[in-house]
């Protein structure tokens, strides 16, 4: 299964006009909101740590594998004040034909929720760290201008739409089904004989990530058309729904 590097912005020192809070503040808010839909959807991810700075993230993910880099932050047209501009903008590095991939999806997705879709853009960059420093696709999005009071305030009221969002455009980019996030479930591999397998997509020929033996303890946490989304012994992928008991 796919495994995301999530970087929410570790600025606090970027003020939303509307002063409920900084960038760092609600950029993290979406990443919290994002981790059901990750997990309900099958998609491992590991999150930056908010103590520390942008370089620090770009080290801590090329020192593992991900297979794709996810930085989170909101604009500011500068001024010190409340500004006019708005808009979203996924940037992406101009030889990276899937980090420009993973930007198409996430605007094409935000600009479905977002008031101004037709102020979603995408756009090429080497100016940004988290763009060009990865050493997987990666994509930063810049969602709305946080000084911007409509932009702001679009913000705080949508984090769970946004991170609803932002995961189905993952979903798209991994070729996975989308599913909603259900309160995860204690289930038990119930066969007659053999083991169940653990796929990497709800399909008979996809890949075998384990298989699961009969007695089994796992933990569901998504479902999708005769398959659950299932966690066991630090795994997860797809098994069929007629062989747990939940």
């Amino acid at each position: 299964m796919p495994i995301v590097y999530l970087s929410p912005s570790t600025q606090d020192w970027n003020p939303y006009v509307t002063g409920s809070g900084s960038e760092e503040y609600w950029m993290n808010r979406v990443a919290d909101a994002m981790e059901p839909y990750l997990r309900a959807n099958g998609i491992r991810y590991k999150r930056n740590d908010p103590e520390t700075s942008a370089a620090a993230a770009i080290r801590d993910a090329n020192g593992g594998y991900y297979d794709f880099y996810l930085a989170l932050h909101s604009n500011a047209s500068g001024g010190g004040e409340a500004q006019a501009v708005r808009g979203i903008l996924a940037f992406y590095y101009p030889t990276s034909a899937a980090g420009k991939r993973g930007a198409e999806l996430i605007a094409k997705r935000l600009a479905e929720i977002y008031p101004l879709p037709e102020k979603v853009a995408i756009r090429e960059t080497t100016a940004l760290g988290e763009v060009s420093r990865p050493r997987f696709p990666s994509t930063l999005v810049e969602i709305g201008y946080h000084d911007n009071y409509s932009d702001a305030l679009w913000v705080e009221g949508h984090v769970e739409a946004i991170a609803r969002q932002l995961t189905l455009a993952l979903t798209d980019y991994f070729a996975l089904p989308f599913t909603e996030p259900i309160p995860p479930a204690e289930g038990t591999v119930r066969l007659s004989y053999g083991t169940l397998n653990l796929r990497a997509a709800p399909s008979q020929i996809a890949a075998v990530i384990a298989n699961l033996p009969n007695g089994a303890s796992v933990t569901v946490v998504g479902e999708w058309q005769g398959w659950y989304v299932t966690e066991y012994d630090g795994q997860v992928g797809y098994a069929a729904a007629a062989f747990i008991d939940v």
